[in-house]
């Protein structure tokens, strides 16, 4: 693929992230297009169906964080790193569930989509459990536990309009429990 089409690739899922995000599966193409600052020829150039640039933003969202959590993983001072991972996977949370929801209205993941997830998880597992051995999270404390906490907030903040401020003190009180 071209430079300029890898570029135009890359903001059309941006803006596919921001526009389905925000406005669900009543988003449009055209307004992705205009925010891409790419023709609508363009996106389906790139994406021939709604669902097939939604599902690429969702795909592109679960390799963005692995990519964070992989990095994170070497980082010397694991308990900002793990505070830093569940923070960003709380705050992008809620465009993750718009964009899942509008894949499939029966809860169930693309297989593309479930295994970019299931890579998310196990490098989120890998954190995690460096942050038990640094001493900055309960030995107790598992994935599932942690996947529960960062959904649970995550669709509260997709519900309804929540205050940054509100979301960054909810998230604290997340990590401070979570905390050994």
């Amino acid at each position: 693929m071209r430079q300029d089409a890898r570029e135009n690739r890359e903001r059309i899922l941006t803006a596919a992230e921001e526009v389905f995000g925000a406005h669900g599966g009543s988003g449009s193409t055209e307004e992705v297009a205009r925010r891409a600052g790419v023709g609508i020829a363009t996106v389906f150039r790139h994406f021939p169906t709604k669902e097939e640039l939604i599902e690429a933003a969702l795909l592109r969202h679960f390799d963005q964080l692995t990519e964070r959590a992989d990095a994170l993983a070497g980082d010397a001072d694991q308990a900002v790193a793990w505070r830093t991972l569940v923070r960003a996977m709380i705050e992008t949370g809620a465009t993750k569930l718009t964009l899942a929801s509008k894949l499939d209205d029966q809860g169930r993941l693309p297989r593309s989509a479930a295994t970019a997830s299931n890579r998310l998880k196990v490098a989120v597992g890998a954190v995690l459990l460096q942050a038990q051995e640094a001493g900055a999270v309960r030995p107790s404390v598992t994935v599932e536990e942690v996947y529960l906490l960062i959904r649970g907030l995550a669709q509260a903040s997709a519900a309804i309009p929540v205050q940054p401020a509100i979301l960054d003190r909810a998230i604290d009180v997340v990590l401070t429990g979570l905390s050994r």
